[in-house]
Order: C-alpha cells, then structure tokens, then sequence
C-alpha cells in the first residue's frame, strides 16, 4: 500500500518511488547518500558490477531529450546487472497519438521492474506512479520546471564529499530558477538536510516571487549573493523554456550574473563551484572557472552514477 501523505514512500515509510525531493525525510535523504559512498568504489574496480538487480528491467523513458543523465541511468542500471530499455518515446508511441498512461501500460506487460522518466510536462511522473502495480517503481529524471531529484542528490552528495556537515554551509544558487527544476529540488534538500543558509541569486525576471516561503534569502546582484558561500550552484539559462523578453542578451547576463574568477573571490577561498549542466560556457559560466581548481563540475556527474546506482537499488529493494 501507498502512503497517503506521501505517494513515494509505502505505509513502513520506505521509498518504492523517488518522485521529488520535497517531502522526504531527512532520513530517507541521508541513507541515499550513505548508500551512495558505497557505489562510488565500484568506479575504481576492474569489473564494475554488483547483481543487486540481476532479473530486474529498467526502461529509459524520456520523452524530453538528454543525453547525459540518460547515459548515467543506464550505466548505474547496467553496474547493478539489470536489463536496460531505451526508448525514444518522442519518436515513437506519443508521436502516433498513443497517451502515457496506454504507453505505460504496454511497457508494463513486458515486465518493466522500474521506469526512469523525463517529462516536459510537471507531475507526468507522479501520474504514472500512481497507476503503476505495486511491484513496478517509478524514479523521476525530470519534470518540467517541477523536480529533478536525482540532480539534487548528487549534488547533495557533491556537497557533502567536499565540505561534510552541511549545518555551517552557505549555498548560493545563481541564474536562472524561474525555470530551472534543480534549483527546487536543491532547495528542498539543502533545507531537509540543514543547510545554515541557502541563497538563490539572479535578476528578477529570473527568480520566482514566492522563494522566501521556501525558506531561502533572495539576492538580485551577484556580489552580494555569492560573498562568503562556501557552495555557488550555477544554473543553465534554459533559453528553450522563456517567453518573451526575460532578459536583454546573454551577453548582458554575463556582465551581470557571469561567474568569473574574479567574482569567484568574494566567495571564501575554499569554495566550491557546481553545475547541472549543460553549461553555457561564456553565458552563465567562464571557462576559467569551469576548468579552475575550485570547480567540481565533472566529479558531479561520476557522483552521479552512484547517487542514481543507490536510488534504484533503493526502491527496488522496498516493495509496496
């Protein structure tokens, strides 16, 4: 059964669906990165793979494009001995006017175990969820501007590997968070976890009027949001998404929310510099950072094989 409160988690409390960050349990939170560190070895090893879902299928459903998180799922998929599936969803059943819910249904009669979904459309992935058979997990790849939660956890995982205890951190998130679904999952997370101060930082037709609900400090210059953080996230400026005239230029963005290495100093000297990707490289980002020593932008995506290798391992492990 379900929990009612909570579609991600059954009665025991255990997560069968990771949907969102939002309303999951520190606890919850923290065993996916505990689980995590263990995966992160089976990089190193010559064979990398463990048979925690050996027998078990995962089908790749995104029906939104993205190469790199969808190679990560199946690499993670394919180191924890599962049968992987992609489709091109985009292309295929949508596109001959078949709905998800038919789609789904299909796929699950060919004994799909767990559906890693990307939707352009918020909630596609709790809608399946909800019309799943208990045994079947749903884990969400990204939603529209809603959620991307495995994004979240490496990031989380990312931050902690670097600077441990999150209770004495700053966090600045900078760009674009109208539409950017990390920044919201990074919220939830970093605020579930502890995080000292969390930040969100850039113009104000970039940055949503209802952030201080979400218990963050909101910033519209970029030296005053990033002064003494010891974690600046930089977002992508999602062009694909804005309507209208957002901003002036993209060369204007840079003047004025650009990460270079001389705004880098006003944060402190150790900190670290993120990104989702993929990164605009002279737009939201230079590239004397994202190739400077203070950036972990590539150790982010290895993270990430381990983070996606613990969320699956997790809810596939936990039955309804």
């Amino acid at each position: 059964m379900l929990n009612q409160r909570n579609p991600q988690l059954n009665q025991q409390g255990e997560l069968i669906h990771l949907l969102s960050t939002e309303g999951l349990p520190k606890s919850i939170l923290t065993h996916l990165l505990d689980t995590a560190t263990n995966f992160v070895s089976i990089n190193n090893r010559e064979v990398k793979k463990v048979p925690l879902l050996r027998g078990k299928s995962v089908f790749n459903l995104f029906f939104e494009n993205s190469t790199r998180t969808r190679t990560t799922f199946e690499i993670a998929a394919t180191r924890l001995s599962a049968d992987v599936i992609n489709l091109d969803i985009a292309r295929s059943s949508a596109s001959k006017g078949e709905s998800l819910l038919d789609t789904i249904a299909n796929l699950s009669a060919m004994a799909a175990d767990i559906f890693v979904v990307r939707h352009s459309e918020s909630g596609a992935p709790y809608l399946i969820a909800q019309h799943v058979a208990p045994h079947v997990h749903v884990v969400n790849a990204g939603d529209g501007s809603h959620a991307h939660p495995t994004q979240a956890l490496l990031d989380m995982y990312t931050i902690r590997h670097y600077k441990g205890d999150f209770s004495n951190l700053t966090v600045a998130i900078v760009g674009d968070v109208l539409h950017s679904r990390v920044a919201r999952s990074d919220i939830h997370a970093l605020t579930t976890l502890g995080c000292a101060e969390v930040r969100v930082v850039g113009p104000k037709t970039l940055v949503p009027s209802d952030m201080a609900p979400m218990g963050v400090r909101v910033y519209h210059t970029l030296s005053e949001g990033i002064k003494g953080c010891d974690v600046i996230i930089m977002l992508r400026l999602q062009n694909e998404r804005m309507s209208g005239a957002l901003l002036p230029s993209s060369q204007e963005f840079f003047k004025s929310f650009g990460l270079t290495q001389d705004k880098l100093q006003l944060a402190k000297p150790h900190a670290i510099v993120m990104h989702p990707g993929p990164i605009n490289r002279g737009v939201e980002i230079d590239s004397a950072v994202v190739d400077g020593s203070q950036s972990v932008i590539l150790p982010q995506v290895t993270f990430g094989i381990a983070v996606r290798m613990a969320v699956m391992s997790i809810v596939a492990g936990n039955e309804a």
